[in-house]
């Protein structure tokens, strides 16, 4: 599995419509081939900022995503309304349970 948590913090005028304005990129990879999960939240801390978290059957499903149309697409669409470039965290897991990841830190 493919693991990847990334965080987004946006511009005050584009919070309350940020989930509207990456709305097609998100449905665009759930439906990917290899894709097991992608949903966003909003920070408990800051709710400017939104987390995305997604998980990948492989590097080869990964590498998928980050290489098609509906990802740059996405990546140009949402950048307007960043505030800063986007704080990744990626980590590649053996296994297919939560105790194998080990512990995740987003920062």
């Amino acid at each position: 599995m493919y693991f990847i948590v990334v965080k987004f913090q946006t511009k005050p005028d584009y919070t309350e419509r940020f989930m509207d304005l990456v709305t097609p990129f998100t449905e665009a990879t759930r439906n990917e081939p290899g894709n097991l999960w992608f949903d966003w939240s909003r920070s408990v801390e800051d709710p400017a900022e939104f987390v995305l978290v997604e998980a990948f059957l492989d590097d080869e499903a990964a590498g998928t995503h980050v290489n098609s149309a509906h990802f740059k697409a996405g990546l140009e669409s949402m950048r307007p309304a960043l505030l800063a470039t986007p704080k990744i965290v990626s980590r590649k897991v053996e296994g297919d349970s939560w105790g194998e990841m080990g512990e995740l830190q987003i920062g």
